[in-house]
């Protein structure tokens, strides 16, 4: 069998340039210098066997690192890498596979036939505006009788309300399809049958231990689900609604594949691992995105400074290649600025439109309410820091919880994220709003958030979510009882390890083993996200060329080279890390762990090292035998 051909790939998501770079980092690390110190456990991930690489290496025709990757990502024969390497639309499994299915589509073909009116109905956030405009979309191009409806933050909270069952037997509703929530609406479904309401529920979150009473529960992690992948964003659950609906009315593929733009900006909003289906749906995701873009994203995306140019054909491209990082820090933020700050039914409509200025019009509001979010974002982490800051049983605790019935509760997610990047910690953050406590919870690696909440579920009136992110909410006299038992749960369930940051090390590297076509490869691993982020290197016995400067705020600009191998020095930055620069510039050597990179500047580009981690301690310069092992 001949190996396969791989080339540049130009559907692929590119590495970005400089000024994305900076961007990035500017978001990840504002006001987590406490971090930037922290000692990092520096883990590299296990090899498979040396022949089993060899092998690969060999049938694909590809260097051995290259080979390894792939093998840590389970791809160890031909078949498995031309899968891995070129995903395809024919891999995605049969929806009827999904519990409930069929009863979801008979219900929804009765609606139709019955001229009922259907409500589609989801959460604020990225995952469920997107899947609101997915599906309110797809009906749309064949029945009218539909409307959508998205909670009030603040005066409904999360999931399924009564007031927005109200709303819907008061329009005359008779089906409501919820997507993203719901899962654990036991009492408000109960409620709604009291109306004569029947709903359709397309979750992805965990189950609690009974299932809503509804005409059917679409949620691939319920246990008596054996739908064979189990990571789908709630806007993926909603796109299998319409492709099983698609594929027993016999629709063209053409109505429903155009809405895997959706489908892979709740991907990458939502954190899910980008793997098995996800990772198909998000490649074709990106390519339809990339070419034909809806003019909600395309709007949100010029508001980001991507710009457009002309083609070819008369036709119109971005300026370069829209990956998950744009996604994750341009597009999604944007999307949920309207739920956080406003009313997330404004990016439904930005979504849904087909019209380019009124999405234009739609996407300058929403990149303004943006800038306020950004405002209420550091101005409420910086609270938080300094309450940290000046508690001292908040310091020495192993989590974090804070609390001020201040705060905007459309950021304290961001928050909490923020906190945990900066004292790597189980956190939550509390405010209050409909005289509920009410918080977000982020963990750290290999800790389990949920389960640490849901072992103080008995002082809880609601509470949802995944492994490393969940929301919740208490009545006040409660807060002080849950802090100390999730305190304690964390202590009896966390170890010092895990409360170290950990850099996950894929492979050793010298720096000869990094040319283009090594770089033109990698890339083609992407789309990258978790369970396949981007490869992690490790090349130690480094010195810099002399030239080490400091640029930017804090930013260390580096010239490598190892000393006893010919070649370099190859170029490398590494953000807020200004603070080696003393030893660095010694001539002292060390090791690093880094991305690789595409760096585009004045019109011309070339590849660079994006330094994660720096250490000086226990060099060990493997470089000859790293060389000497591929002689």
């Amino acid at each position: 069998m001949p190996p396969i051909k791989i080339t540049g790939g130009s559907q692929l998501a590119r590495a970005h340039g400089k000024k994305t770079a900076f961007l990035r980092l500017q978001i990840l690390i504002i006001f987590t210098n406490q971090n930037h110190f922290m000692k990092k456990r520096w883990v590299i991930r296990q090899q498979d066997k040396p022949e089993v690489v060899r092998n690969l290496a060999r049938a694909l025709n590809i260097d051995e690192h290259l080979a390894a990757l792939l093998v840590q990502r389970n791809v160890r024969t031909y078949e498995e890498a031309r899968e891995f390497f070129r995903p395809d639309l024919k891999q995605l499994h049969d929806p009827f596979l999904m519990k409930d299915m069929d009863k979801a589509v008979d219900r929804i073909e009765r609606a139709i036939a019955q001229n009922e009116k259907i409500l589609i109905y989801g959460d604020y956030d990225v995952d469920g505006t997107t899947a609101v405009a997915l599906v309110y979309t797809f009906l749309k191009q064949f029945y009218d009788a539909l409307d959508f409806y998205i909670p009030d933050r603040y005066a409904e909270g999360y999931g399924i309300s009564c007031k927005g069952i109200d709303h819907a037997s008061d329009q005359g509703v008779s089906l409501i399809i919820v997507l993203d929530c719901g899962i654990k609406a036991i009492e408000k479904i109960n409620y709604a049958k009291g109306k004569d309401l029947d709903f359709i529920i397309c979750d992805h979150h965990r189950p609690g231990k009974e299932i809503p009473d509804a005409e059917a529960v679409l949620d691939p992690k319920r246990p008596d689900c054996n739908y064979p992948f189990k990571e789908l964003s709630g806007c993926g659950v909603g796109f299998k609604l319409i492709q099983a609906y698609a594929q027993k009315n016999k629709l063209p593929s053409s109505s429903v594949f155009p809405f895997l733009d959706l489908v892979v900006v709740s991907i990458a909003a939502d954190i899910v691992p980008i793997t098995g289906e996800n990772r198909t749906l998000a490649y074709y995701g990106l390519q339809t995105l990339n070419s034909t873009p809806r003019p909600g994203i395309e709007a949100i995306l010029k508001c980001a400074g991507i710009k457009k140019i002309p083609k070819e054909n008369g036709k119109f491209n971005f300026d370069r290649e829209i990956g998950i990082s744009d996604l994750v820090f341009l597009v999604g933020p944007r999307i949920n600025a309207t739920g956080r700050i406003k009313d997330a039914k404004d990016s439904v409509k930005l979504l849904i439109t087909g019209d380019a200025a009124y999405a234009k019009k739609m996407a300058a509001q929403v990149n303004t309410l943006n800038t306020e979010r950004k405002t209420l974002d550091l101005k409420t982490t910086q609270e938080a820091l300094d309450m940290i800051q000046q508690d001292p049983l908040l310091q020495q605790a192993k989590s974090t919880v804070v609390f001020n019935p201040d705060w905007h509760k459309g950021v304290i997610g961001i928050v909490a994220s923020r906190l945990t990047e900066s004292h790597y910690k189980p956190t939550i953050v509390l405010t209050l709003s409909n005289n509920l406590v009410t918080g977000s919870a982020r963990s750290i690696k290999n800790f389990d958030i949920y389960d640490a909440i849901d072992a103080c579920s008995d002082l809880l009136e609601h509470f949802g979510g995944h492994k490393y992110a969940a929301g919740l909410s208490l009545k006040p006299e409660n807060l002080e009882e849950f802090r100390h038992r999730f305190e304690e749960y964390v202590i009896n369930n966390i170890n010092a390890e895990m409360m170290i940051p950990e850099v996950e090390i894929d492979d050793l590297l010298i720096l000869k083993n990094i040319n283009s076509r090594f770089f033109r490869i990698l890339k083609q691993f992407s789309p990258f996200g978790p369970g396949n982020p981007s490869p992690v290197f490790q090349t130690n016995g480094l010195t810099d060329s002399g030239k080490a400067r400091i640029v930017g705020k804090n930013h260390l600009k580096l010239e490598l080279y190892h000393p006893d191998i010919s070649g370099g020095p190859f170029s490398a930055i590494a953000f807020q890390q200004g603070h080696h620069f003393e030893r660095i510039s010694t001539g002292e050597p060390f090791n690093i762990c880094y991305h690789i990179e595409e760096n585009e500047w004045n019109g011309r580009r070339n590849l660079q090292l994006n330094i994660r981690d720096i250490s000086f301690n226990e060099v060990k310069d493997n470089s000859s035998d790293l060389w000497n092992r591929q002689q």
